[in-house]
């Protein structure tokens, strides 16, 4: 039986339901959330009640520590250049296994289980992703010099009728964040940067970034400088300003890119409390830091 706290949160949720209803909503799943298997039920369970409640969920994930572990398995050492994974020709087959062959299908088969319709997808899929050879940006003397670091890849371009087709049929896409060359090559490519592409193409309502933080601070020192809500100019400042740090870069770089694409809110979100992707969507205060294009 409800108690009347829950009708209460029943009642509030009823206007962003109608509201919300039959629009798209990127969630890029990572860090924390993805390694202890009780918060990932629980962020599952959020992904599937938005598609029962008639909202279109695309998931894109990462999993950086399950390719460093098969890396290691392999005898291979894991190096980064500007906070990027150089990726040399076996290394990426190896990052292909862990993203496509282990940890998409795990969270296919779980969403599956939960009542969900999920399909599984990598960039190769109908040329999902279309990508090209990233060279990292390295300082060295005050100067600014580009590094080859293997398959690493930027989005060229999303296959958005793909996805379309899909979320038009009640599908769920759960897409691993590998795109593919003009000659067929694999790229490994940052997740965030792939959630921010997509988010973008596909003119989403919203982009939910998933971390292991409570969202965006002005100072990444101090937890009491926490912002609710910002600007996409005053979120490149912060970056520019070196108030950002380097792992919540690429998620800020994420919602800018989203949000000039053409999506219309972005949102960073902790991932490791409980049920953050409903409170933020179908709540009043909401929680995380909301990126929008102007305040």
């Amino acid at each position: 039986m409800l108690r009347n706290e829950e009708i209460k949160t029943l009642v509030e949720a009823l206007p962003y339901l109608r509201d919300f209803k039959g629009k798209t909503v990127v969630v890029k799943y990572g860090g924390n959330a993805m390694l202890n298997d009780d918060i990932k039920t629980k962020v599952l369970q959020d992904i599937v009640f938005l598609q029962c409640a008639g909202l279109r969920p695309v998931v894109v994930h990462g999993g950086g520590p399950e390719i460093t572990a098969m890396l290691g398995k392999a005898g291979k050492k894991t190096q980064f250049v500007s906070g990027l994974r150089v990726t040399d020709a076996e290394s990426v087959g190896i990052a292909e296994m862990a993203l496509v062959g282990k940890i998409n299908t795990d969270l296919v088969a779980r969403l599956n289980v939960l009542g969900g319709r999920a399909v599984g997808l990598n960039g190769k899929d109908a040329g999902l992703i279309r990508a090209k050879k990233h060279l990292a940006d390295v300082y060295e003397n005050g100067e600014v010099n580009l590094v080859d670091i293997g398959y690493v890849g930027n989005v060229e371009k999303i296959n958005t009728e793909l996805l379309e087709v899909l979320l038009d049929n009640d599908f769920i896409p759960v897409i691993a964040p590998t795109g593919v060359g003009a000659n067929g090559e694999t790229y490994n490519i940052n997740a965030d940067s792939v959630a921010g592409e997509i988010a973008g193409a596909l003119k989403a309502e919203k982009l939910l970034v998933l971390t292991d933080v409570k969202g965006i601070y002005a100072d990444y020192r101090d937890e009491a400088s926490f912002i609710s809500t910002l600007s996409f100019e005053k979120a490149q400042e912060l970056i520019i300003r070196g108030n950002i740090d380097g792992g919540m870069i690429p998620k800020v770089k994420a919602c800018i890119t989203a949000l000039s694409g053409g999506a219309k809110k972005t949102h960073i979100i902790d991932g490791r409390a409980e049920h953050t992707i409903l409170m933020e969507i179908f709540s009043d205060e909401g929680v995380g830091t909301e990126v929008v294009k102007e305040l």
